[in-house]
């Protein structure tokens, strides 16, 4: 083989930045390529290309410049490759593999890096593989360091990464700890989702309605929430004081920060995840679903409407009430129209007492928006002589029940803190 001297030197310089935590003093791109093409001004190196590169060195084949450089090399574009320092060419065993062999093949003649020149002498190439072996090393090291790390802070209660949406991260460190805290702004609005999701039988889409429409909420950057993000949080245990980490590790931590909900809370939404029924998009959704379960095998309740055109050619809605049959198959529990399970449910809020279940504020607040409209549409003020009859509350509460929109029936009925079972035909209450 020619010796050195005697070969046209086509050297590539290729520049990587580096991502590592511990090298945040490291020349910049820019700065590499001034620093090196001095160097090869000085030593009288031709540079045939500049090749500049972001990717991490930690993986084997994962760098796209790189790899066109091997590829040129055997193609016998270049013969030589400057680079700042062995570590910027080689974290990994595979890439330092590919490297030693060009040289074995005598198609890379040298590496020069800030300081050294690798030439395809045994005792050359021998510590170049120690120095790519030596950054190989470290960066093993500091894996293993960053994982133990990480795992003494979810021990601590603390779980590595950004906190969801209701919480805050503290820039702050206190005693070298940063510290998670309730969104004072947000997490109010998710406790509640949580509550309209798991006793108010709200599905994700009233949710979104909800959130953008009605609490105007938004994540910390500004944005609108999506259908997604709301069922990812659902199902997120942060929430309630626990997380696991990794993700499907089985490693579960108790958590440090204030919890937003409780567990029963979080647990009763898993379960109204779980009844969600694999439909089409936009299957239509019914007054009563979600609230009322099945009294025999206590699958969740759905619907269906069925439409039955006269002789006269008047066409008649109805729409009957069914075990979606989720946990057992077989459930013989029959059919009810929705006339029928209205006249039960209207007959339960007869019977029961409308400060027993709670709901005497928030009615009265109603009733009191509906007055107010009223006199302003007579022209009226308060002041007036204009007495309006007294509206009772419970009357208030079936004619919601009958009238009212899917979301005020279903939050007329989860004032009655009970779980409502269907059988036989009948609605019953269990506490």
């Amino acid at each position: 083989m020619e010796t050195i001297k005697s070969q046209e030197i086509r050297c590539c310089l290729y520049a990587r930045k580096s991502s590592e935590s511990d090298e945040k003093q490291a020349l910049s791109i820019d700065s590499q390529v001034d620093e090196m093409l001095e160097q090869a001004k000085r030593d009288g190196v031709n540079i045939t290309d500049i090749r500049r590169e972001s990717h991490s060195a930690k993986s084997s084949g994962e760098r796209p410049e790189f790899n066109r450089i091997i590829k040129d090399i055997r193609s016998g574009m270049f013969n030589s490759v400057l680079t700042w320092s062995p570590d910027r060419l080689s974290r990994n065993a595979g890439d330092l593999g590919s490297l030693v062999d060009l040289m074995d093949q005598g198609a890379l003649i040298e590496i020069r890096t800030h300081g050294q020149v690798f030439t395809n002498s045994p005792n050359e190439k021998f510590l170049l593989m120690i120095l790519g072996s030596q950054a190989k090393l470290e960066n093993d090291n500091r894996s293993i360091n960053v994982k133990r790390g990480l795992r003494s802070k979810c021990a601590m209660g603390i779980r590595p990464g950004q906190a969801p949406l209701g919480y805050l991260n503290d820039r702050i460190s206190v005693q070298g700890e940063k510290q998670i805290y309730l969104d004072p702004e947000r997490a109010p609005i998710i406790k509640e989702m949580f509550e309209k999701f798991a006793y108010q039988g709200y599905s994700g889409r009233m949710l979104l309605r909800w959130l953008s429409f009605e609490m105007n909420f938004t994540t910390r950057s500004g944005k609108r929430i999506v259908l997604s993000s709301i069922y990812n949080i659902l199902a997120n245990p942060y929430y309630c004081g626990k997380f696991e980490f990794p993700k499907r590790s089985g490693n579960w931590f108790k958590a440090k920060h204030e919890s937003i909900l409780t567990e029963e809370i979080f647990e009763e939404a898993q379960i109204q995840i779980s009844r969600i029924p694999k439909s089409k998009p936009g299957t239509k959704e019914f007054s009563f679903t979600k609230i009322v379960r099945c009294g025999s095998c206590h699958s969740g309740i759905t619907a269906e409407e069925k439409f039955k055109r006269f002789k006269n050619g008047t066409v008649r809605r109805y729409v009957y009430y069914h075990c979606t049959r989720g946990a057992n198959r077989d459930c013989k529990e029959p059919y009810i129209r929705e006339e029928d399970l209205l006249d039960q449910l209207l007959s339960i809020l007869d019977k029961v007492s409308i400060d027993k279940i709670g709901a005497r504020e928030k009615m009265q607040k109603e009733v009191e928006r509906y007055q107010n409209l009223t006199y302003r549409m007579l022209g009226q003020d308060k002041a007036d002589t204009v007495i309006l009859p007294k509206v009772d509350l419970k009357n208030y509460a079936k004619h919601v029940l009958i009238e009212g929109t899917m979301q005020e029936k279903r939050e007329i009925l989860s004032y009655l803190k009970t779980k409502l079972y269907l059988k036989d035909q009948k609605i019953s209450l269990v506490v």
